[in-house]
């Protein structure tokens, strides 16, 4: 039904608090780089309104840091936009407290905890190789 596949691969060693707060950080992500992600809203048998969600599924993934690095690197090379969250992160408060922190940072020496991405299917799946289903 989708020519598209949405991908989050957390790391696998993170608190189960954690793995949820980069899940819903990385979620925007991906909704912010392509708004036409969010279908209409919902509506109750009792007519009350809630808000819109996507219209794809979404895949969450689990990879142990290593596995994440390699898949970053798969899309940085294959020029497939990401959203990224390292361990720093989780010390800092705010937007802007967050983006200093990942602007220290370079693919080979930032500590990932999560990736999210949105690509063509094929490509998706040829980066996301190595990550096993969350459980």
């Amino acid at each position: 039904m989708f020519d598209t596949k949405i991908a989050i691969v957390i790391r696998d060693d993170l608190a189960t608090w954690q793995k949820l707060n980069v899940t819903a950080f990385l979620t925007s992500g991906i909704v912010a780089q392509t708004p036409t992600l969010i279908g209409e809203p919902y509506r109750d048998a009792a007519g009350h309104v809630y808000n819109p969600m996507t219209v794809q599924p979404i895949v969450v993934l689990a990879a142990d840091q290593e596995t994440l690095r390699n898949i970053l690197k798969r899309a940085l090379d294959r020029d497939v936009k990401t959203s990224a969250y390292i361990e720093e992160m989780f010390a800092t408060g705010h937007d802007a407290a967050n983006r200093e922190m990942f602007a220290k940072f370079g693919p080979d020496e930032a500590k990932l905890v999560g990736l999210a991405l949105r690509a063509d299917k094929k490509a998706v799946d040829k980066i996301i190789k190595g990550a096993k289903m969350h459980l």
